[in-house]
């Protein structure tokens, strides 16, 4: 089968800081990198990493050439990725010693994308393909709804964190995968649990204490603990867990081997500074020591 990526395209900024600055505070970076990134961008390439066959869906500026490069030398598919006039995406990350961020967002060409441009991409998929967004583009709503229709396996990666933009696509979602601040937040917005919003299967990421999947048709948890790991940074490891578990249901792995593999991705990742350019592949994640 295949992943199709409605997905962001950024270059991310990262500035390696000695502590995360405060309100008001001047502070010098110790480092700066620039690695490709964006929730879309990371979830193709490890997904891409992973072993599944992945066509991203988005659109860079007239500077963004290089990520459009990158992303293909990764194997994701680009023929679906538009050039438009407004600058690519672009992040810029803060990062302390102990491994948390801070981050600034420019939505740029990621909020002008073409619905023709998303027809004809989904159009090509087969019945069964997974269908996967993010909140950091235009046109998820209408995504969902024509996945649906299409008999694609519509999941959405709720961040960044927007009730309104969750319940657009509610409605046509088999797969929900968020974390627990998301989830509580979803909860007081809708007044059901993860369990009970109408969603087949729902993740809820728990950071150092690992995920846990809800069958929102019959109720039953399954938890899967996090490995002990030292985090040097914690950026993307969200979307490099998101990318494994869809990538392992899409080669036809059950679920509790899917979160187990993709939580052995995200160990492995927080111990690496920089996104998707550091996201391991799936033989480094098999190999792994933990």
């Amino acid at each position: 089968m295949a992943i199709w990526n409605l997905g962001s395209i950024n270059a991310d900024m990262v500035y390696a800081m000695p502590h995360l600055p405060a309100a008001g505070e001047t502070l010098a970076a110790l480092r700066l990198d620039r690695f490709l990134g964006g929730k879309g961008a990371n979830m193709s390439v490890a997904a891409t990493r992973a072993g599944s066959k992945v066509h991203h869906i988005g659109a860079v500026g007239p500077d963004g050439a290089w990520a459009v490069a990158r992303l293909q030398a990764y194997g994701a598919g680009t023929g679906h990725i538009a050039q438009v006039e407004t600058p690519t995406g672009h992040a810029i990350i803060a990062v302390e010693p102990g491994g948390e961020n801070q981050i600034i967002l420019f939505p740029g060409a990621n909020r002008v994308l073409d619905r023709d441009r998303l027809y004809q991409a989904l159009t090509q998929a087969d019945a069964g393909d997974i269908l996967v967004m993010q909140n950091e583009t235009s046109l998820q709503a209408e995504a969902a709804q024509l996945g649906r229709q299409l008999g694609l396996r519509v999941c959405y990666a709720a961040a960044p964190f927007d009730a309104e933009a969750v319940q657009a696509v509610l409605p046509y979602l088999d797969f929900l995968i968020l974390n627990e601040v998301e989830a509580q937040q979803l909860q007081q917005a809708t007044g059901n649990t993860p369990g009970e919003i109408g969603v087949k299967d729902v993740i809820v990421t728990l950071g150092a204490k690992g995920a846990r999947h809800i069958d929102g048709e019959t109720g039953a948890v399954l938890e899967i603990p996090a490995l002990p790991v030292a985090a040097v940074d914690t950026t993307g490891a969200g979307d490099t867990f998101t990318g494994y578990v869809l990538s392992a249901l899409d080669r036809g792995l059950p679920m509790a081997e899917a979160m187990t593999q993709a939580s052995r991705a995200a160990a492995l990742m927080v111990t690496r500074r920089g996104t998707a350019d550091v996201i391991p592949d799936l033989q480094e994640v098999q190999a792994a020591r933990f």
